[in-house]
């Protein structure tokens, strides 16, 4: 557990924020993928810590940055962190994503931009990252945002609100000739979809899975999926699964 000070806190739109925490001690030792478990004031300990993934480190800094949803009250209360606060942070915790290999795609739908953002930074070889949501105003974060050295951005919503019309899997279809593998976080059904290609296609997939969660270590078994060859837990055996170890169900 660790006491971290928030140094720079921006709300964005439609209910979204990202907090910067000072972490030196976690940032030294966290890779894209993993998460950490944000435990409430004192004044609030009735409430179950919030998992959030990894969005950004600066390592020289010492500064990691989370990207979340405003929804319930815990995050409502994180939202309102000042700077100069101080929060408890478990972690990094979980498996995460291995290296990603050249002419890696990219996937993600909604609050599943959080950590294949990070993924994305830890790199500068060609990579492309398709990211989409149904309109425009539930994109966690702002394109702009997102321009990265080697990195090819497609933005998509289904409304057309935003960069190119329709859903993030019409848009993965025609990149798969010149794909190595696949690297995808988002809402279930997303993720059923590139499951789907990349078996029809015979490429490489992994998944970062989204479940409530109550420990992040594994103790409550709170967070179990049903996987090939049995039952496995998103916190400590993921959130990151080869595509071809788990079974999606939504």
């Amino acid at each position: 557990m660790q006491a971290c000070p928030v140094t720079e806190k921006r709300i964005l739109a439609a209910g979204h924020c990202r907090l910067t925490l000072k972490a030196p001690v976690l940032v030294r030792e966290a890779y894209p993928g993993q998460f950490v478990m944000v435990y409430m004031p004192d004044e609030h300990r009735h409430m179950l810590p919030r998992p959030l993934s990894i969005f950004a480190l600066d390592r020289q800094k010492g500064e990691l940055s989370l990207l979340f949803a405003v929804k319930g009250e815990g995050t409502r209360l994180l939202a309102g962190a000042i700077t100069g606060s101080v929060w408890k942070l478990l972690g990094p915790l979980g498996k995460g994503f291995p290296a990603l290999p050249p002419k890696a795609l990219l996937i993600a739908g909604g609050m599943g931009i959080a950590p294949l953002v990070f993924l994305a930074a830890s790199t500068e070889s060609p990579r492309t990252l398709v990211y989409g949501a149904r309109t425009a105003s539930q994109l966690a974060c702002p394109p702009e945002d997102l321009e990265l050295p080697g990195l090819k951005l497609i933005v998509t919503t289904e409304d057309g609100s935003r960069g190119r019309k329709g859903n993030v899997t019409d848009m993965v279809y025609p990149l798969l000739s010149d794909t190595e593998a696949l690297f995808a976080c988002g809402p279930v059904k997303m993720l059923q979809a590139v499951v789907s290609l990349s078996e029809k296609y015979k490429k490489k997939a992994w998944v970062s899975l989204e479940e409530r969660m109550a420990c992040g270590i594994g103790a409550c078994l709170g967070c179990v999926v049903a996987g090939k060859k049995g039952y496995s837990l998103v916190c400590s055996d993921g959130p990151v699964f080869p595509a071809k170890e788990v079974v999606l169900h939504g």
